[in-house]
């Protein structure tokens, strides 16, 4: 008799949640970076945006989700905060 584990399948939250993360160009970043507590850091994290494919499904995540901190989709909270007012 063999004695097996079975173990529930864990997806990854992540992926499910965002599948256009994978393709992110700030994946594997430094996420302190987004979360910015300087201008410049603030600035570097906006550059790496820029570069980004994936950067519009970024940004309509972070307003679906009123996402208040940090840079999403090549924005910071003072951008979003107006784009939800308009």
């Amino acid at each position: 008799m063999t004695n097996t584990l079975e173990f529930p399948s864990l997806g990854a939250p992540i992926l499910e949640e965002r599948p256009w993360a994978v393709y992110s160009a700030c994946r594997g970043a430094d996420a302190e970076l987004f979360f910015a507590k300087t201008r410049a850091d603030e600035r570097a994290a906006l550059a790496i945006c820029s570069t980004c494919p994936v950067t519009e499904e970024c940004l309509v995540f972070a307003l679906e989700t009123r996402e208040r901190f940090g840079v999403w989709g090549g924005t910071h909270e003072r951008d979003r905060r107006k784009l939800l007012r308009a």
